[in-house]
């Protein structure tokens, strides 16, 4: 059997010493696929305030819809002060605006593509007819604009936006185009707008204020600019050896009130951070990837892989500064492979004024999810992530691999069996976690989810219900959040199918840009 690099890696991380079946010295085989352990520990200068990203703005058109205007566009963005670098954006230099509307609205999106080569973006997490998903059959070509409209019928929660093309998402993501999608509960007691009501008024809600997104990012800079060429580190994909927080590096935070709310968004392309504060205090976990959790959890640490979201609240101090970190995630693939699992960064500061206004205490109940069962389902399907494969198969965009019947339950076994990390994500639906290695999930993932973190050899069972939309010829995506496991084809597609239809043909090629339509 030849021992292609990939199955090195494998063995090797399983422990095997088989440097001589493969003709390489230890020292160059360890730098070829190791790379430098990166620490910033007590490294990092906190010199540059990180502020919320602003807010889109929008209107009400004729038809009662919520209308963004979002130009995807080439800029430039100061990471060090006066050395600008090449990136791009949403409506700026780098990174996007955060949009935000309320369950029960309808909304419109006209995006317009101006970086001069065909992308598309993708509403991450987001429940929608799949003709408005924004992933790659739904590209926008240079000069034109792509305009999706649905009605937002989910929970409140802190989904994103970025592009989703086929093989390329990586560079794009990469380049700078990403931001937030908060959902807001229409009308009292929802977890998130400015005039939250009821018990949930509790929780901090206040943009800007208390309420603050994190969009935290591994790059790597060369002289101030960005490095482009954000090349493969291991086994997983791009690894930066700095971190940005809402663009923004050696960032801290200024806190002005008693508990603040973070909603922490891993925007990395495939680093898997484990953030916790530098002097281990316990915070509450109050939401994850769709919403909220159904109770407070008190924890001192949370692990986010590629896409995943975790809402986290914090009590300050009057006059503390406070150092969010991560460390040593969990990632368990061999001391060979180079996943970043050995990694250790300072993130942000926060800087709590001298004095603090009050705030109340967490609700002790948060949010009412059903229970996660598999009595209603109606089939299990098996997901084997390996060797840049789903079940065998790379991605190929004219082909459905299978089609979910609407208003239908299954069951989804994913495992990683590759000795790799993986983090899994499905378009369309929020699931639940039955189980991890048949074992009772962690309160940590006792809510909804869009996005799971698949350590090597282990199983995770989710529970997905496909509601609401059908088409037997649009598909929807499922794959792997790593981007370069994404783009070099570990992914596959799915249709949700009415009555008496079958799975049909997804489109050949890109069609005119009109309202409502893919361009």
């Amino acid at each position: 059997m030849t021992l292609t690099r990939r199955r090195t890696l494998r063995l090797l991380g399983a422990g095997a010493v088989l440097l001589p079946a493969v003709g390489l010295g230890l020292p160059r085989l360890v730098a070829s696929v190791t790379g430098a352990k990166t620490d910033t520990v007590g490294k990092v200068a906190f010199t540059n305030e990180v502020k919320a990203p602003p807010l889109a703005p929008s209107r009400i058109d004729g038809d009662g819809r919520r209308v963004f205007d979002l130009d995807i566009r080439a800029g430039r963005h100061e990471f060090v002060p006066g050395k600008p670098s090449p990136t791009w954006g949403v409506n700026g230099g780098y990174l996007g605006p955060t949009l935000r509307a309320r369950r029960g609205e309808s909304v419109l999106m006209r995006v317009s593509n101006g970086v001069g080569e065909r992308t598309s973006l993708h509403w991450h997490g987001m429940h929608l007819p799949a003709v408005m998903d924004g992933g790659p059959h739904q590209m926008i070509e240079p000069g034109t604009t792509w305009s999706p409209t649905w009605k937002i019928d989910q929970p409140a929660a802190s989904l994103w936006y970025h592009p989703h093309t086929h093989g390329k998402t990586a560079e794009h993501l990469y380049r700078g185009v990403a931001g937030m999608f908060l959902i807001d509960e229409n009308g009292g007691g929802d977890s998130g707008g400015d005039d939250a009501s009821g018990p949930l008024l509790r929780l901090p809600h206040r943009y800007g204020v208390d309420d603050i997104p994190l969009i935290v990012q591994d790059r790597r800079l060369t002289d101030g600019v960005l490095d482009l060429a954000e090349d493969m580190a291991g086994t997983t994909g791009f690894l930066g050896d700095q971190l940005l927080v809402n663009g923004v590096v050696g960032p801290y935070l200024a806190v002005t009130t008693e508990r603040i709310r973070l909603r922490l968004l891993n925007g990395s392309n495939a680093r898997v951070y484990h953030f916790h504060f530098a002097d281990d205090r316990p915070f509450t976990l109050i939401g994850s990837d769709g919403g909220l959790l159904p109770a407070p959890h008190t924890t001192p640490r949370v692990e986010l892989s590629p896409g995943e979201r975790a809402e986290i609240v914090v009590e300050v101090e009057p006059g503390e500064r406070l150092v969010l970190r991560s460390d040593e995630p969990s990632t368990g693939s061999g001391f060979v492979q180079h996943d970043g699992g050995s990694d250790r960064f300072d993130v942000l500061e926060l800087r709590a004024a001298a004095s603090l206004t009050p705030s109340p205490a967490l609700p002790a109940r948060l949010a009412d999810l059903p229970r996660a069962s598999a009595e209603s389902a109606t089939r299990t399907r098996t997901f084997e992530l390996s060797e840049h494969h789903i079940n065998g198969q790379q991605m190929r965009m004219d082909r459905i691999d299978f089609g979910v019947r609407k208003d239908s339950t299954e069951i989804w076994d994913v495992r990683s069996g590759d000795g790799t990390l993986h983090s899994f994500h499905v378009h369309d639906v929020q699931f639940r976690v039955l189980s991890v290695d048949g074992d009772r999930p962690p309160p940590e993932l006792a809510g909804w989810k869009d996005t799971v973190f698949v350590p090597p050899g282990r199983t995770m069972r989710l529970v997905i219900r496909f509601a609401d939309y059908s088409d037997p010829d649009v598909p929807y995506m499922f794959h792997c959040h790593m981007l370069y496991h994404e783009d070099q084809g570990m992914m596959g597609q799915f249709v949700v199918l009415g009555p008496g239809e079958r799975p049909g043909s997804p489109p050949s090629r890109t069609v005119p840009s009109h309202e409502g339509h893919g361009s």
